[in-house]
């Protein structure tokens, strides 16, 4: 009984000091510093549950872990929590027994394998069509600067394996010492165990030392580069809403946020609307003008952009004819961001477009609707709006400097934005509706993630939301302005043009 309490007391620590590093409900910023201790528990346990029990405790850790750390997820879809506890749960079911039968099978520094599984496991989660980047150890220290200017190199994977590497190695230590029945006392285990290993200790030490050192030395000085001045609207409205009246209440927000935004600042160089700000389909509603309300409402926004002097970079459902098999005809959907410069492709609607590459899993993307319609259905049904993908990363030229334009969660991608700077892109510029979660932390892990794109490849981002995080971050990661979440604003700053012909180690070989 006093084993199962104790491996219980561990399963909840464990849960909660995986959560608590990143933002979270407790703590909106996260607390980095748990990072570094935060798997401790999860080691712990697997040493001490039995092979008969192990695959439920995994259950039970993967459940209970994403079901606080992304809590967020049942203000859209209770659907979509279920579908990530379950994801996540099977994933440690796995888990769990592969870390459990290390020590079996490698007699000596077997921990150091278990480290090494552990961080397969973290990339390994970030791929293919369910891939999930919130989680990964190493956006926890996205308000460290010094220790994140590393990833220009070794990438997050090399951050994560760094800070996991402490959590292991304490583990080891502390199972040793309870282990150890020679010893005067535990603290006694304890100094033994860590001369034992304390090669290894040493090691981490000395590079951790390093990071820092690098951290301060490697940050870019861009005081002389070129700048460039943005307008960021951040809507702040309800995202569940539809119809063509609400539409157009969003649109005399933006117009209203624009003037302000250009009548108190003068040299403006571009404004950028939120993912999805303006929903009906601009070129869509122009040529066919099946619905006249829609059509007026288009043709207002058009004529609006054109009389002022910059561009406009907006998210749209962007709508393409496409032709049946059957003879008929049908609109293919793209979730998409599109560059209006005044006089040259505003009237009539030719803007120069960019379609969301790395579509959201289920909710925006569903490629097995033959293999499983049931389920397909069941998501059209659950307020789902499925978008084709787009084909490539190609950045938007804005006056002099090109632009990576990222769609929402995009930008938790290292490889999209890697993509995107291989391409020319100078400043990423993210557009994101974030809104729905309702959620400080959601949205603030969402930033944490976008900090490391700018460090990976040497770039500034700009991000304009619906509700939060609208933000300014520099080449090294630092937030220079960020907006106050669920308010209706513009933020106004200057980012620098960086030359990306220089690229980072990360951006040349991913």
């Amino acid at each position: 009984m006093k084993k199962n309490l104790i491996n219980f007391f561990l399963l909840l620590i464990g849960i909660f000091l995986f959560a608590l590093p990143q933002p979270s409900f407790i703590f909106p910023q996260g607390l980095p510093f748990l990072a570094y201790f935060s798997f401790i528990p999860l080691f712990m346990l697997i040493h001490r549950v039995s092979w008969k029990t192990i695959c439920l405790w995994g259950l039970a850790y993967g459940v209970g872990a994403y079901n606080i750390f992304t809590y967020w997820l049942s203000s859209f879809h209770p659907l979509g929590m279920a579908l990530i506890s379950g994801l996540y749960g099977f994933q440690f079911v796995l888990l769990f027994p592969l870390l459990k039968v290390v020590p079996l099978l490698i007699q000596k520094h077997a921990w150091l394998v278990q480290w090494l599984v552990w961080c397969a496991y973290e990339y390994i989660k970030t791929i293919g069509y369910a891939g999930f980047n919130y989680g990964v150890s190493a956006y926890s220290q996205w308000r460290y600067v010094l220790v994140i200017q590393c990833v220009e190199i070794i990438g997050v994977w090399g951050l994560g394996a760094i800070i996991s590497f402490s959590s292991v190695w304490l583990a080891q230590v502390l199972k040793d010492s309870f282990e150890c029945n020679n010893c005067k006392s535990f603290m006694h285990h304890c100094l033994v165990k860590i001369k034992n290993h304390r090669v290894s200790g040493i090691v981490w030490v000395c590079v951790f030392v390093m990071i820092l050192i690098y951290g301060k030395t490697s940050q870019v000085d861009y005081s002389q580069n070129e700048t460039a001045k943005v307008a960021l609207m951040q809507t702040n409205t309800d995202p569940w809403k539809g119809g063509t009246n609400h539409y157009r209440n969003d649109l005399n927000t933006l117009i209203r946020l624009s003037d302000r935004a250009l009548s108190e600042h003068s040299d403006i160089d571009f404004i950028v609307w939120p993912e999805t700000a303006f929903i009906p389909k601009i070129e869509w509603h122009y040529k066919y003008r099946e619905d006249q309300e829609r059509y007026e409402l288009v043709k207002n926004l058009l004529n609006y952009i054109d009389s002022k002097d910059v561009p406009f970079l907006i998210g749209n459902d962007h709508g393409v004819l496409a032709h049946r098999r059957d003879g008929t005809f049908n609109s293919v959907d793209y979730n998409a961001a599109l560059l209006f410069t005044p006089k040259k492709n505003v009237l009539p609607p030719n803007p120069d477009k960019y379609f969301k590459v790395k579509l959201v899993p289920f909710t925006e993307y569903f490629p097995y609707e033959k293999m499983f319609p049931t389920i397909y259905k069941a998501l059209l049904n659950g307020d789902t709006h499925m978008w084709s993908p787009g084909e490539k990363e190609i950045p938007l030229k804005i006056k002099n400097f090109k632009a990576g334009t990222p769609i929402c969660f995009e930008d938790t991608f290292g490889f999209v934005i890697r993509n995107f700077v291989n391409n020319g892109a100078q400043v990423i510029v993210n557009v994101s509706n974030d809104a729905w979660s309702k959620s400080a932390a959601c949205q603030y892990q969402h930033l944490s993630m976008a900090v490391f794109r700018c460090v990976e490849n040497r770039v500034p981002a700009v991000r304009s939301t619906s509700s939060g995080q609208t933000a300014i971050i520099d080449p090294n990661g630092n937030v220079q302005k960020m907006l106050e979440p669920f308010t209706q604003n513009y933020l106004v700053g200057e980012f620098p043009i960086m030359d990306t012909s220089k690229k980072t180690f990360y951006t040349t070989y991913g």
